[in-house]
Parts: C-alpha cells; structure tokens; sequence
C-alpha cells in the first residue's frame, strides 16, 4: 500500500521493522479537515468524531491489527430528509501479509480456513498503511438507510400516478374521434 500525499487524508502508517513482540499502537483522531474529506469520500453529510485506536503486533510473518473505530456521522433521513445522527463503536480485527506474490507460487498448496472471517490484506515494504482499513470500517458500519425517529413510509403522502404520456396517445384521440363504427 502506498502513503497518501493529500494532506486531508487520513495518515494511519506504521511501520513494522523491528515491531516488538507486544505490538506497536497508533492512536488517530481526525482533525476537522479530515472528517470534511471523509465524509465527502463517503458521500454523507459529516463526520462529527473519529476517534480509532489500533495495535499492529507481529503475526504470521505478517501483522495482526487489533482495535476500535468511534465515530458519529450525520446523514439524511431516507424519508423525511432530516438530518439524523449515527453514533458507531466497531472493533477492527484484521490480518496483513508480506506481498502476495509470496503467498501464492503455482503448484504449491493453498490452505484456506473456511471458519476465518475475512482473507488477509498483503503490504509491500516495511511500512503498512491502515487508513483504507479505517475507512472500510466505518464504511462498512454505516446505516445504509437512516431514518429519523418516528419516521414512517406511511406518512409520505401519495399522489396518484400519472399515465406516462407515450409517443401514441395524441393518435389515440384522433382514432376516438374518427371513430363512428
């Protein structure tokens, strides 16, 4: 993965050389700038908080990411368009792995655990950004269709249907009243 340049990106790279055997924490809160570009990469209307603390410790010739992503984000209301307030606490448990090329030579055996949840990310290089982690978490964890309290479809009044008008229905008048049979 690479490191963004963007100054309003998020900035979530650790470096893994010489990672001690505990782990190596990062702590990320995004200043407003950062939750401006956010919450426009993910088309709502804000980020209020995003607060994630992470813990990158040695793992399999890899790292394993442990931690948690608080957020509150504000989006539209699917039905009433108000705007509606989602407060989001995730864990985020996640395996990174020396380039793929690595893991995969032809004709050697591939063991897949149907019981794990997600397949590993691969990184090049001694450095590993989470930030596409960070953003996939939250992402993820975003209600795809908020309602406001209360809000129901039934209070959205209904008007009838109009009969699209087609390309025949002005022949359709002049076939009516030349219509004596």
């Amino acid at each position: 993965m690479t490191k963004r340049q963007d100054e309003s990106a998020l900035d979530a790279s650790i470096r893994i050389d010489h990672l001690p055997p505990e782990g190596r924490d990062l702590k990320l809160s995004a200043n407003a700038e950062q939750r401006a570009a956010l919450a426009e990469r993910l088309m709502i209307s804000s980020v209020e908080k995003l607060d994630v603390t992470l813990n990158a410790a040695p793992f399999r010739g890899g790292i394993r990411v442990l931690g948690r992503l608080i957020a509150t984000i504000v989006q539209p209301c699917v039905v009433t368009f108000v705007p509606v307030t989602q407060d989001i606490d995730e864990p985020i448990d996640r395996v990174f792995l020396p380039g793929r090329e690595k893991q995969h030579t032809p004709g050697a055996e591939v063991f897949i655990d149907m019981e794990e949840e997600d397949a590993p990310d691969y990184f090049e290089g001694p450095e590993v950004d989470l930030t596409e982690l960070i953003v996939e978490t939250l992402s993820l964890a975003i209600d795809p269709y908020p309602r406001a309290p209360g809000a129901s479809l039934a209070d959205i009044p209904r008007e009838p249907a109009d009969e699209p008008e087609s390309p025949f229905s002005s022949l359709k008048s002049l076939r009516d009243k030349g219509d004596k049979s």
